[in-house]
């Protein structure tokens, strides 16, 4: 065969595989996250589904047209966030309305590039301290389960487990797997009505007030900037791409505002999972590796058709459990997080203020814990 008309197997491999890891590793958050901002069912079917159509017209768009592995995904520590936010004083309609003033934040970001310096400005280990302390109510969550209801979860922890020592990339979506198979043992396989696997877009009307921009909207921007797009762009620039950051910013931006309305609360670039489109996994030709990130965009979209069924799992599940599930993922990132908030012993205070305030999870004023605890970590980095 000639070599023009071979198919690029390694970037089509790669594309599948980031696909399915980024789906199956988080999207148990995703909807943790918007239920907790007080989505019910089906407003957090719709936002999984807007999320993953978005992020995937995103890779094939941007992807054909730069030429670039330009992957996207949801904001992962920002579902993390919205579960340590909770309801919202007035309903979900505000938490709609924070989403869309964070996407425009982001577009606005690539749009004036002040802005972006700002949060640049943000020292790295307060960032990466708010992030651990977010991420950790979530990642006791197994702790916790494993004691409560051990015979549903000491088997989904031990698949975690060898998978992470026999094929680590492989962990998370084992442990979702083996939750699934424990959620139809549980149930008896009666998991409600054929309607309900199919999704549905449902539309919220925005609202705005000033608990919902403080407590979601501007943490949700600062966390799915600095622990999101900055490193996903970096990343690409490590592998000798020169990503066009403010169209980048400006389309998650914009598409962000506009699908809010039906629970996209983030769209950004990859981080967790860039490396598997822009490095050596997807082939040893640069210019070409392109294909995995296009290729993992369409394969979130037909990912996305299946958010119906993939709610009314794991709605039939002990929430717990489900939390479980997605704290099993999160230690990897609460791992890396901690590593470089401590790392260097000047500031080490102020990122330790930061993660512990965080962490608790308190409110005051209507303010939550993550803003309360980027205060804290400034305030103990100015004394010390």
């Amino acid at each position: 065969m000639p070599a023009r008309l071979r198919l690029p197997t390694q970037p089509l491999t790669a594309g599948l595989v980031t696909a399915v890891v980024g789906f199956s590793s988080s999207f148990a958050l995703v909807l943790t996250g918007l239920r907790a901002v007080g989505a019910d069912r089906s407003e957090a079917i719709s936002g999984l589904l807007l999320l993953c159509l978005s992020m995937g017209v995103l890779a094939i768009v941007l992807g054909l047209h730069f030429r670039q592995p330009l992957s996207f995904a949801w904001s992962t520590p920002g579902a993390a966030l919205l579960v340590s936010a909770g309801r919202q004083p007035g309903g979900y309609r505000y938490a709609v309305g924070a989403f869309a003033l964070c996407g425009l934040l982001l577009a606005a970001t690539g749009l004036w590039s002040r802005l972006s310096r700002l949060v640049e400005a943000i020292p790295g280990n307060l960032a990466t301290g708010l992030l651990a302390g977010v991420l950790l109510s979530l990642c006791l969550a197994p702790v916790q389960a494993a004691f409560q209801l051990p015979a549903l979860t000491l088997p989904v922890i031990g698949i975690w487990a060898v998978l992470t020592r026999l094929a680590r990339r492989w962990a998370t979506p084992g442990a979702l797997l083996t939750t699934l198979v424990v959620i139809l043992v549980h149930t008896h396989g009666r998991l409600g009505a054929a309607h309900d696997l199919l999704p549905r877009l449902t539309v919220t009307a925005p609202a705005l007030n000033w608990q919902s921009v403080i407590g979601i909207a501007l943490p949700l921007y600062i966390i799915t900037m600095a622990s999101q797009n900055i490193p996903g762009l970096a990343l690409l620039r490590h592998f000798g791409y020169r990503p066009p950051v403010r169209s980048v910013l400006t389309t998650t931006g914009l598409t962000t505002a506009v699908t809010a309305a039906g629970g996209g609360y983030a769209v950004n670039l990859v981080a967790i999972t860039a490396a598997l489109v822009a490095g050596p996994d997807a082939g040893p030709e640069r210019e070409r590796r392109w294909i995995a990130s296009v290729t993992a965009g369409a394969c979130y979209i037909v990912l996305g058709l299946t958010a119906g069924a993939s709610a009314v799992l794991l709605t039939a599940a002990p929430p717990l459990l489900v939390e479980a599930v997605a704290g099993l993922a999160l230690l990897p990132t609460l791992g890396s997080s901690l590593s470089t908030a401590l790392a260097q012993e000047k500031g080490r205070e102020a990122a330790v203020v930061t993660f512990v305030v965080a962490a608790s999870g308190v409110s005051a004023f209507g303010i939550g814990a993550p803003v309360w605890a980027l205060v804290a970590g400034a305030v103990m980095r100015f004394l010390v």
